[in-house]
């Protein structure tokens, strides 16, 4: 074999050799794609999952504290309930990551971004945004009130309102259109809650009641906080007798939790609409 036939056989089988690696890494490339596919599967819900599917994914966001992603996956779970029993269950899912995603020090998508002023104070700031000193503590990890020059705060973008259902004694804490939280309460018993708009006129830590006896007090009906009303003698509040939560049994006030009232004096600044119905 002459020298020229030798050069062109020797560039026959490297063409061919490197063809064949070339289908052999195409063929592995290839092989890596569904991978991919599933694990974006695996965080977006498929449109066959049934709503309790969903739910659980929901369940396992929040525990791992991924708020956001279990907010979409626990509304995604609502809209495919078919009962009213995993409708509820859904529904409480979801009010307590809003609780939890609010109060947490990560941004989500609708969150304000501020940077502290000179001359500001939290109690300025707050105002300013109209959301309650409390809820920046809270959702900025603040041990106090105070606060540094150029300082990068996280300023929840909510609109509160409350709505009470006298019929089902049942507090509804919506964010502008959309449910937030559900709480069960207790209203006036033979219906003499006031029916109406109000407002949150004043809010007290530890309330005493008529001004005599002690937050301490056993007898003390009040509970832990007060949110008034721009009605006098008529607000929400806490309770010494978790047992009557859900009753006409309060003598016109709306009554709740401790650790229910708590939220919403953390959530709820002066000036909140409360809207109260038959």
């Amino acid at each position: 074999m002459n020298s020229k036939l030798r050069w062109i056989v020797v560039a026959a089988v490297v063409l061919i050799a490197a063809v064949s690696l070339g289908m052999v890494i195409g063929r592995g490339s290839a092989k890596q794609t569904p991978a991919i596919v599933a694990t974006e599967e695996a965080v977006s819900p498929a449109p066959s999952d049934n709503a309790k599917v969903v739910l659980a994914r929901g369940d396992t966001a929040k525990a791992q504290g991924s708020y956001q992603q279990a907010q979409k996956l626990y509304e995604q779970a609502l809209d495919k309930s078919p009962d009213t029993a995993t409708s509820t269950k859904a529904q409480s899912q979801l009010g307590q990551a809003n609780i939890q995603a609010i109060f947490s020090t990560q941004f989500s998508p609708s969150d304000l971004s501020y940077e502290v002023q000179s001359g500001d104070t939290l109690t300025k700031i707050a105002r300013k945004h109209h959301v309650t000193v409390e809820l920046l503590r809270v959702c900025n990890g603040l041990r106090g009130d105070l606060v540094r020059l150029g300082q990068t705060l996280k300023i929840p973008n909510v609109n509160f309102i409350v709505f009470v259902d006298k019929s089902q004694n049942l507090l509804t804490l919506k964010n502008g259109e959309q449910v937030f939280k559900t709480y069960r309460c207790s209203t006036g018993r033979g219906g003499i809650t006031p029916v109406g708009d109000f407002k949150i006129a004043n809010k007290m830590i530890d309330p005493v009641w008529k001004g005599l006896v002690s937050p301490s007090d056993p007898k003390n009906p009040l509970g832990t906080r007060w949110l008034g009303f721009d009605l006098p003698q008529y607000g929400i509040h806490g309770t010494n007798d978790p047992s009557t939560i859900g009753q006409p049994v309060t003598q016109g006030c709306v009554r709740m939790l401790n650790e229910d009232v708590e939220e919403l004096y953390t959530l709820l600044p002066v000036g909140t609409v409360i809207i109260i119905a038959e």
